[in-house]
């Protein structure tokens, strides 16, 4: 699983209304789990965490036991979580693959800025044509290019702002034989404005930046917060919010463009109660060293 199926699963429960944050988005609790393991188990080694100690902190933004359990049940399934069982308790860690993508993720959010002011002209160009019963194999590929930061130049040729290494992508979907890739810049005689309102849908992810400013822009210096839930719902709805913002060139896009102010936002509220919540999860986790297989 790479690290955009990851998000893919993260966006599955983007929807309605979270019981803690009247009005915001509602978190599926893997997505939780995420912004948890991503927040405080993946920089302290080879550790697991008792089942007991994620069901507390999940219980903090409003996802109840049974929900949890059977989270952690599907992740081990999918790869992300290992077992450790000790006596009659049960503790999960991050396998070598997890570890690798919250790594990538953690890039994502925490070192590569929403805003693309510094783009140098050149474009990444795919252009693919698989078999027709590859069905699956064509979602899976144009997921993981949105993801990417590609988009829809035509129906089988994707654009992406930039130098992008699709390498791992087009070998783990076994499709080398069908792709090509180029990277290109745009001639004089391309408005390049009008390519990237035809090739992505601006509003869209313009009213993704703002609805998340809108929600959170309140809690800026509120020292009423429970720093531990409010940093784990913060983090995964940022992720929510920027796993579908390809990036595009700042100087092609609105002068209004929100990104900018949203990502403001989000970090003000991310020192605020990074170091306190990790302060409340030191308390409230069991952990233990991950055991030789």
């Amino acid at each position: 699983m790479t690290l955009s199926e990851v998000n893919s699963h993260v966006n599955d429960g983007y929807n309605g209304t979270a019981p803690d944050s009247p009005g915001g988005p509602q978190l599926r609790p893997q997505s939780l789990l995420l912004a948890f393991f991503g927040d405080h188990v993946l920089e302290e080694g080879p550790v697991c965490v008792y089942s007991g100690s994620i069901i507390d902190v999940l219980g903090r933004v409003g996802v109840g036991e049974q929900a949890v359990r059977s989270t952690l049940t599907r992740m081990v399934g999918r790869g992300l979580l290992q077992r450790q069982r000790q006596g009659r308790r049960m503790y999960f860690g991050l396998t070598p693959h997890a570890t690798q993508i919250l790594h990538d993720g953690g890039t994502r959010v925490w070192e590569t800025s929403a805003v693309n002011d510094d783009w140098d002209g050149t474009w990444t160009l795919l252009g693919f044509s698989l078999p027709e019963a590859w069905q699956r194999q064509r979602h899976d590929l144009r997921s993981r290019l949105t993801w990417s930061g590609f988009g829809p130049l035509y129906s089988g040729l994707w654009i992406a702002p930039g130098r992008v290494d699709v390498s791992e992508i087009v070998a783990e979907l076994g499709i080398a034989a069908h792709v090509k890739i180029f990277y290109a810049c745009a001639d004089a005689a391309t408005d390049v404005d009008v390519m990237i309102r035809d090739t992505w849908d601006l509003e869209t992810i313009a009213a993704r930046y703002i609805a998340f400013e809108n929600r959170w822009i309140s809690h800026v210096g509120d020292p009423t917060l429970d720093p531990l839930a409010t940093h784990l719902r913060l983090v995964a709805e940022w992720l929510g919010t920027i796993r579908t913002d390809p990036r595009l060139p700042l100087r092609h896009l609105p002068p209004d463009w929100p990104a900018r102010s949203a990502e403001k936002t989000f970090r003000r509220i991310a020192e605020q109660t990074g170091e306190p919540g990790r302060r409340v999860a030191a308390e409230l986790l069991e952990t233990t060293p991950v055991q030789p297989s």
